[in-house]
């Protein structure tokens, strides 16, 4: 199937499909006018990583997750649970930094509050 195909499948633009082409995410052949072209298994492969970038992850981290995708074994499930436990922790200080700055907001929201309560009061 032709790129503009495989994107109206997939719901993912022709420029994304380009993208993840670049990355190596993505693999296609050329006609002999240079037109790519996929197979039906790029539908699911697009699916997938998709919903790897829906979790936060990076083309590069996405890339090295693909071997456990294309050619299971236990070095490669090793390998992906290992980076993905990395992604993990990264997600989680992160969230960590956003309820940080939440709470610095709620506090600055509140002095805010109580400042001009108490100036309405007094006038």
């Amino acid at each position: 199937m032709r790129i503009g195909e495989l994107a109206a499948r997939s719901g993912v633009s022709v420029r994304s499909l380009r993208y993840y082409e670049e990355q190596g995410l993505l693999v296609s052949t050329r006609s002999g006018g240079g037109q790519r072209h996929f197979t039906e298994d790029d539908v699911e492969r697009v699916d997938f990583i998709q919903r790897l970038y829906v979790a936060g992850l990076s083309s590069r981290t996405i890339l090295e997750l693909m071997p456990c995708r294309d050619s299971p074994s236990d070095e490669n499930s090793d390998s992906a649970l290992d980076r993905m436990a990395t992604e993990r922790d990264r997600l989680s200080a992160h969230i960590e930094d956003l309820l940080n700055t939440r709470d610095a907001l709620d506090g600055l929201m509140a002095a805010a509050r109580t400042h001009r309560d108490a100036r309405r009061t007094a006038a």
